[in-house]
């Protein structure tokens, strides 16, 4: 898959998805809120992660979520066949189990995008940061972000003060309607010694151009100098998993299962992501989508600050 679908600027991206299931026995299962479903459902929880580049594409890693409900009942898992060394993990820290084995794999990616639920971790941002990989991650309104040396502010509060110039109308890539266009606005954050890689942090907001009270925020951090264009790439590829989990669900039957067991699970998801990379491989090697990315690559420029 990064033979064929790596491309500079690549994306992983984190996410988790929901296996409505009846009954207690199947590995990992609860009542929880499920994203695909929209509520609290009984359900399993799957953290997945996707590789995203100009040439296509894939969902190239998993972890079965176990809840404290789970790990804390020993027999429980024996009988789900969960094995013994297994712990409790947040999905946070599973994200970053797959990022490490990706970065370590060498898959060439450039970035990692998240949404609140591991966007607001710092942790998780520090990972990232330690593994001198930039990230675009969203955060809620909430957000509580360093100003100065012994002052924090909220992110909406900050975001609230920008002057008019410096939101700028760009696309978050395409949609089903076309173009994705909103106004953005990013600023620097005061640095207290270079971050790894020579990266600095940002913030950057997103908002409707139609219903400008609705605005997104995010936290990120980039390569010195960050240009705005470059984030807002990044933050428009995050829904390139949503894609990922809608394509692996009806063409590769990701949840299409009956399996309870935990080695079950892994042996299903790995063989429909196998598949998953299959499909997406096979599109970029087309003669027409291998001419189009070619014309696609800009010529090398200097990476402008804009404010």
């Amino acid at each position: 898959a990064a033979e064929h679908l790596g491309a500079p600027g690549g994306v992983l991206i984190v996410d988790e998805t929901g296996f409505v299931k009846k009954g207690l026995m199947s590995a990992g299962v609860q009542r929880q809120y499920s994203g695909t479903a929209g509520r609290v459902e009984n359900c399993q929880l799957g953290v997945f992660t996707a590789y995203a580049s100009v040439r296509g594409r894939a969902l190239i890693d998993r972890e079965l979520y176990l809840p404290k409900s789970w790990t804390s009942d020993r027999d429980r898992c024996r009988a789900a066949g969960v094995p013994e060394g297994v712990e409790f993990a947040t999905k946070q820290v599973l994200a970053q189990r797959m990022l490490a084995r990706a970065l370590d794999a060498g898959v060439p990616a450039a970035w990692v995008a998240a949404d609140e639920a591991y966007g607001q971790d710092s942790k998780f941002r520090g990972f990232c940061e330690r593994r001198r990989i930039g990230y675009v991650v969203a955060v809620p309104r909430s957000q509580k972000v360093t100003t100065g040396m012994l002052s924090q502010q909220r992110i909406d509060t900050i975001v609230a003060d920008a002057p008019g110039r410096a939101w700028k109308r760009l696309s978050a890539g395409d949609g089903t309607k076309g173009e994705r266009l909103y106004d953005w606005a990013m600023a620097r954050l005061p640095g207290y010694g270079d971050l790894p890689g020579g990266h600095e942090r940002a913030i950057l907001a997103r908002r409707s151009i139609t219903r400008p009270d609705e605005i997104a925020y995010y936290l990120a951090a980039a390569p010195a100098p960050a240009a705005i264009e470059d984030l807002v790439r990044v933050a428009g590829t995050r829904w390139a998993i949503e894609e990922c989990f809608g394509s692996a669900k009806n063409e590769t039957g990701l949840d299409h299962y009956q399996v309870r067991r935990w080695n079950a699970w892994y042996a299903h998801t790995t063989l429909a992501l196998a598949a998953h990379i299959f499909l997406a491989v096979t599109a970029a090697s087309t003669p027409k989508a291998h001419a189009a990315w070619s014309a696609s690559r800009p010529p090398p420029s200097d990476i402008s600050w804009h404010t």
